[in-house]
């Protein structure tokens, strides 16, 4: 099967279930001498290139100071040693090619999008940008204040900070817990000798991946990047393997986090999830696309259909290397926070009360297998899946049986996993509202800690 009849057999399986088994298409693993690993995919339905760096560091890496990590991650884009910030915006508005960059929880990416035709003059500034950055004291300034700008609009609308206020507090003081975009004082503090030295910290062929997917040759563009990145050498030690840290749920707590002027109360629901490598991650889509995944969900069809208590509801496992976190998440008018947060419990329960009817479970799998399967159609998806995968330990298996891991899965396997996943005792909340309104509400649901939103940080 060529990769054209592939593409069009992943194409099908949206619209027809068990139509068409989903696998990832084939792709080349090199480790070049330097320990880069090199990940290549041919795909030739379309002549475009999509390559990307990933590196394995982020916000758990930036120790006492949050936010080094996003704003190294930002700053590749600054300019290199070579061509300035705006040779570079040029280079690729010009030829109508995307370049972008950022930094999150683990891992930080450089990722490009271009024509064929155009490789020969993009790639090698794109192997520029990643091994030999400027960081122009003056842009990076500029890129500073930017951020810090938009760490202090950002709490204004608590649904934009409340998953982080909630890792904040279930990870207590781990790595975990640290913020990937910083805080307001963190990130105002940071100059540009942090960033350079993180940047040598982090920043290393044997501790990173060159992704390239789209119309190209595998053993000429396997030369391309030998040539490119080849020479690229790491300094010192490799970063050590650390421990993230886990959840910390051992008795029910509430973060009751104070917007004095808020009309709305914003809250999460939840505990302890999975990693993203977990055998379990596929079927857990969806029993959780019954739970709060789609917008016929119990949770979305009590809490918004059924009762008018908030616009929308949802329940997702935010997966990461090492572990992850489960939360039920909505909104509602502050006078309703009562009836929601009782409603949002007891339609949690029903996980455990009535479980999951075969019919109810078949449409979930339908569904689930419509919706995966376009996720990685283009070369750009599929180079952030390959990135994925490299930076969470994910084998292709995990993916090449998710047909089969959904096709498989009963009443009666779904029940396991959710006596085995999802949280049941001791659950964590987070609150975003008018304290003095909720106070009493929140005691209701363990042991209350009381912050300002207002205060640099999220705990």
């Amino acid at each position: 099967m060529n990769k054209t009849i592939i593409a069009m057999a992943l194409a099908a399986s949206a619209a027809t279930a068990g139509a068409a088994e989903f696998r990832l298409p084939e792709f080349d693993t090199v480790t070049l001498q330097n320990g880069l690993t090199v990940y290549l995919m041919e795909r030739h339905e379309v002549p475009l290139i999509s390559v990307r760096a990933v590196v394995k560091a982020g916000a758990v890496n930036d120790g006492a100071q949050p936010g080094l990590s996003n704003l190294t991650g930002d700053a590749l884009l600054l300019g290199s040693k070579a061509h300035n910030k705006t040779a570079i915006d040029q280079a690729f508005d010009y030829r109508g090619a995307r370049i972008a960059g950022g930094a999150g929880a683990e891992s930080s990416t450089v990722q490009a999008n271009f024509a064929k035709a155009d490789a020969p003059a993009l790639l090698p500034l794109f192997a520029e940008i990643v091994q030999q950055p400027s960081f122009d004291d003056t842009e990076l300034g500029k890129l500073r204040d930017r951020k810090v700008n938009g760490l202090k609009q950002a709490k204004e609308s608590p649904r934009n900070v409340a998953q982080t206020y909630y890792r904040a507090m279930l990870f207590g003081d781990s790595p975990y817990a640290i913020p990937a975009s910083g805080t307001v004082n963190s990130v105002s503090a940071l100059k540009q000798a942090d960033v350079q030295g993180y940047y040598q910290h982090y920043y290393r062929p044997d501790n990173a991946a060159i992704i390239v997917v789209g119309d190209f040759q595998k053993a000429e563009m396997r030369k391309q990047i030998e040539s490119l990145f080849g020479a690229w050498q790491a300094s010192g030690p490799a970063p050590a393997a650390q421990d993230n840290g886990k959840v910390k749920a051992d008795k029910a707590r509430v973060l009751l986090v104070n917007k004095a002027d808020a009309i709305e109360t914003t809250f999460l629901i939840g505990g302890a999830g999975i990693a993203r490598n977990d055998p379990d991650y596929v079927p857990l889509q969806v029993v959780n696309t019954v739970l709060g995944g789609r917008f016929t969900s119990w949770l979305n069809d009590e809490l918004r259909v059924n009762s008018g208590l908030t616009y929308g509801a949802g329940s997702q496992f935010a997966t990461l290397s090492q572990t992850g976190t489960f939360a039920i998440s909505s909104f509602t008018a502050l006078p309703k926070t009562e009836a929601a947060l009782a409603l949002a419990n007891k339609t949690y329960q029903r996980l455990w009360d009535k479980g999951i009817d075969k019919a109810t479970l078949e449409s979930a799998k339908a569904y689930v297998k419509g919706q995966f399967p376009p996720r990685y159609e283009t070369s750009e998806q599929l180079a952030g899946l390959l990135g994925d995968m490299y930076a969470n330990q994910v084998g292709r298996a995990q993916i090449d049986n998710f047909t089969k891991d959904v096709d498989g899965l009963t009443p009666e396997k779904a029940k396991a996993l959710i006596d085995k996943h999802f949280p049941r005792t001791s659950l964590q909340t987070v609150l975003i509202g008018k304290a003095e309104a909720i106070r009493d509400i929140a005691k209701t649901y363990g042991e209350v800690t009381e912050v300002e939103i207002t205060a640099d940080g999220f705990r």
